[in-house]
């Protein structure tokens, strides 16, 4: 059996570079004060010995670590890469880097990770709940943790948000539809404790009205998931509806793609014989084979948002922070998949 190697301390790197600690610590966090042949000679004897410095004992004595954690429904979805490249991108420019990790839309998972991060006293935590209940963020407030709810508002003032105004993105969708001259409409929603799903069934309802079309206009055909499998499901038992509607909004473009891909394969002719509109305006949306209307949101810009807020709850200039709640405009982008009804 062979012994592992012994680690590599500070203090074997200054015994071999016949330097002080301090000198080397200097090398490490603050190599300005450290003359440039010094320097460079440390930086030699820690490449030979292959020291790595520990982190953790670093954010001990700083009292602060300099990793945020990011926790989000399903990083299967487009929409979340790029919300967590937003956040990384911001975090990165402040040093700092970021821990994704993935609820699945399920509340054991989130309470799950929620507690290792308080494990790992991670400096802060980007969220976007999965427990419709809040329980879990409830409990993790007593580690005295900092946190930001991204695509959620928040309600309460506990804590920041950043989010879209899915109300307004559900609205904006059926209004496109009813201006095309469609009067029955398909909405394929995802789980129905998700607040963003509901927000977006409550403003599809909103256009519905200001159209004079009564509630039973938009038939729910309800998901458990929203990637495109569940889309694909919803598709065929979209087409056994008894009366088929002529258009569909989805809760995301997972699900649209979904729905696309089913209509393709059972020979319906999309837009003309069914219009379909998504949410999220995911980078495969305009690739589609009938490129996808859809309410985008900036996932990026959210991200990046979210992670500014953060740094600020967490910064030097932590006393001043004030919670802020921040609501972005979806924007709709018309493309192929939903010409007006003939």
């Amino acid at each position: 059996m062979t012994d592992s190697m012994p680690t590599v301390g500070i203090k074997d790197v200054a015994r071999e570079a016949g330097v002080s600690v301090g000198t080397v610590s200097n090398v490490l966090n603050q190599p300005s004060r450290v003359s440039q042949q010094t320097r460079r000679h440390v930086e030699q004897v820690i490449a030979r010995l292959g020291y790595v410095r520990s982190e953790s004992a670093r954010q001990l004595r700083a009292g602060r670590s300099r990793v945020l954690a990011l926790l989000v429904l399903d990083m299967g979805n487009p929409f979340f890469v790029d919300l967590a490249r937003g956040a990384e991108r911001t975090a990165r420019d402040a040093g700092l880097a970021v821990m994704v990790c993935n609820s699945g839309q399920n509340a054991k998972e989130e309470a799950e990770y929620l507690d290792l991060f308080a494990e790992q006293r991670v400096r802060g935590v980007l969220v976007t709940p999965a427990d419709p209940s809040g329980q879990s963020l409830l409990r993790f407030r007593r580690h005295g943790i900092p946190y930001v709810l991204v695509d959620r508002v928040a309600g309460d003032a506990e804590g920041c948000s950043v989010s879209v105004d899915d109300v307004a993105g559900g609205a904006l969708a059926i209004h496109h539809l009813t201006g095309a001259g469609h009067r029955s409409i398909a909405f394929i929603s995802g789980p129905p404790h998700l607040q963003q799903v509901q927000d977006r069934r409550t403003g599809a309802l909103v256009a519905l009205a200001q159209a004079g079309l009564p509630p039973h206009a938009l038939q729910e055909v309800p998901t458990e998931r929203l990637d495109v499998a569940a889309g694909r499901d919803a598709g065929a038992r979209l087409l056994g509806l008894a009366e088929r509607p002529t258009a569909v909004f989805c809760a995301n473009d997972l699900l649209a793609l979904g729905v696309l891909q089913f209509m393709y394969t059972a020979g319906i002719k999309v837009p003309e014989e069914m219009a379909i509109v998504g949410y999220d305006d995911i980078e495969f949306a305009a690739a589609a084979t009938v490129p996808l209307t859809s309410v985008r949101q900036p996932a990026r810009t959210m991200g990046a948002m979210a992670a500014g807020l953060l740094l600020q709850e967490t910064g030097d200039q932590a006393d001043e922070h004030r919670h802020e709640h921040v609501v972005l405009q979806p924007e709709l982008v018309v493309r192929g998949s939903s010409l007006p009804a003939r």
